[in-house]
């Protein structure tokens, strides 16, 4: 069982900008060959940091709104906020162990 959230753009403020603890944003598609190697390292996350961070996962073409607000220029993309505002992000391809080293750094 995951502890990924799945969201539309009507949740975004309520499940990211007001969320008590920081919140990984994971922005994917399901044409997007990358995302596909990056998704088990989200769930890893998702299981692994669930006491100090929440994890969203939005489909970037039915969230249009979210992808301009968090200025999503490709896919996969990462955002971290940290009280509702911007503390990291990331464009691309992404390894557990370099994933694992933005969240240590930034949680």
């Amino acid at each position: 069982m995951s502890n990924v959230i799945t969201i539309e753009d009507q949740e975004f403020e309520a499940e990211v900008l007001k969320a008590e603890k920081p919140v990984l944003v994971y922005f994917w598609a399901t044409w997007c060959g990358p995302c596909r190697l990056v998704s088990s390292s989200i769930n890893w996350v998702a299981e692994n940091y669930s006491d100090r961070l929440k994890v969203i996962k939005m489909e970037v073409d039915q969230n249009k709104d979210a992808v301009a607000k968090c200025k999503v220029e490709g896919v996969p993309a990462l955002r971290l906020f940290k009280k509702g505002e911007l503390a990291k992000s990331h464009e691309g391809a992404i390894t557990k162990r370099q994933l694992q080293t933005m969240l240590n750094e930034n949680l």
